[in-house]
C-alpha cells in the first residue's frame, strides 16, 4: 500500500501549493529517504515558477525526479538532503544528496543518492548541485595559474564559481554586480568585488552568470585581446542582443556557452556524472561556502516564499528549506 509524504508543486505559473502525494514502499534496489534540508535554486527555479520555460526547451528542462509537465502543474527541483532511512547496509543511516523536489520523504533508486561526507555538515550540502554547476563551468573554462578572471553576476552560481576559483594559485578573481551588498559575500570568499562600472579589464577570462544583456556586454568589455566570456545564463524565452560588433572580430573575443546538463567535454571521457558531484561534495566541505546561504525558511512557507524570489522582493542567494520530523 502506499504511504502519504507533502510536496511543493506550482499548480499554475505564479501560484505555488503543498499537496499530498504517495510514495511507494522501496524495493531491494531502492532507498527511502526523510528529507532534512531542501535548497531553492534562484535562477531556474524562480524562471520555472514564473512559467517562463519556452516549449522547445521542455524536454531539456526536466529535473530528474519531475513530476507533471511545463508550465504547470508540476514538482520541480533538484537541491534535496536527508537521512536513508530504508535501503542497502552501506547506505543505511547516511545522509546522503539527491537532485529532488522539495518533498519530506521520497523513494528513489539507491544509484540516485550521494553519500555527504563526515566533515560537512549537512546543511551545507544543499548547495551541492550548484557547486557541481561550477565544477562543470571550470572544466569548460580551463583556468590557468595566474589568470585574471571576472564572474559578472553575483547570484548563487556566479558566488559558487567564485568561491572555487578562490582556490586556484595566483588568480586575480573579482566578483561583479550591480548590487554593492555583494561584497560582503565576496570579502567572505577571500575575493575581490566591484560594480559593472569600476570592474577591472584585460581578463583572460570572464564567467557570465547575471541572465542580462547587461551583464554579457560588460563581460565582453572587460575581455583582454583573445579572451573569452563562458555564458552560464540562462534566460528562458527572452531573446537577448550580443554586441559583436566594434572591437569583437578585431581583439578575437570569443562566448560559448557552459551548461550543467553534460559533463563538460574537456572530462567527459574519464569523468561521469557521480564523480563530478562526489567533486563538489568533497570542495563543500570548505565552510567558506556557507556565506552563500542568505536565508532559512520552513517547507510549509514555499507557496509564500516561492512569489517573494520570483518577483524580487527577497534579495540574498540560496534559501535553505527546513523540514520537521515525518
Amino acid at each position: 500500500m502506499d504511504r502519504i509524504a507533502r510536496a511543493f508543486w506550482l499548480r499554475a505559473p505564479g501560484e505555488g501549493e503543498i499537496r499530498s502525494v504517495a510514495i511507494p514502499r522501496p524495493g531491494p534496489d531502492d532507498v527511502e529517504v526523510r528529507t532534512l534540508y531542501s535548497g531553492v535554486s534562484r535562477g531556474t527555479e524562480t524562471l520555472v515558477f514564473r512559467g517562463d520555460v519556452p516549449e522547445s526547451q521542455f524536454s531539456a528542462m526536466r529535473a530528474p525526479f519531475q513530476d507533471g509537465e511545463f508550465p504547470a502543474p508540476v514538482k520541480y527541483g533538484y537541491l534535496s538532503v536527508g537521512v536513508v532511512e530504508h535501503g542497502p547496509p552501506g547506505l543505511l543511516g547516511r545522509t546522503v544528496f539527491c537532485l529532488y523536489p522539495h518533498q519530506t520523504r521520497y523513494v528513489v533508486p539507491a544509484a540516485a543518492v550521494t553519500p555527504i561526507p563526515d566533515a560537512m555538515p549537512a546543511a551545507r550540502a544543499v548547495l551541492a548541485g550548484t557547486v557541481e554547476t561550477a565544477v562543470n563551468v571550470l572544466w569548460d573554462a580551463a583556468p590557468l595559474v595566474g589568470d585574471r578572471i571576472a564572474v559578472v553576476g553575483a547570484g548563487m552560481v556566479g558566488c559558487s564559481v567564485a568561491a572555487v576559483l578562490a582556490r586556484f594559485p595566483g588568480v586575480r578573481v573579482e566578483l561583479v554586480d550591480i548590487d554593492p551588498a555583494r561584497a560582503a559575500v565576496a570579502e567572505a570568499l577571500g575575493i575581490g568585488f566591484a560594480s559593472p562600472e569600476d570592474a577591472a579589464g584585460e581578463c583572460d577570462l570572464v564567467v557570465h552568470a547575471s541572465a542580462t544583456e547587461a551583464g554579457l556586454a560588460r563581460s565582453l568589455e572587460l575581455l583582454a585581446f583573445e579572451g573569452e566570456v563562458i555564458e552560464m545564463s540562462w534566460y528562458g524565452d527572452r531573446p537577448v542582443r550580443v554586441p559583436l560588433g566594434e572591437s569583437f572580430h578585431s581583439r578575437r573575443l570569443t562566448v560559448r556557452s557552459s551548461q550543467v546538463g553534460a559533463v563538460a567535454p574537456a572530462r567527459r571521457a574519464r569523468r561521469s556524472f557521480r564523480d563530478r558531484l562526489t567533486l563538489a561534495l568533497h570542495l563543500l566541505t570548505d565552510p567558506v561556502f556557507d556565506a552563500l546561504i542568505t536565508d532559512e525558511r520552513r517547507f510549509e512557507d514555499l507557496p509564500r516564499l516561492m512569489p517573494d524570489l520570483a518577483g524580487g522582493e527577497l534579495p540574498g542567494l540560496c534559501v535553505r528549506v527546513l523540514y520537521g520530523q515525518e
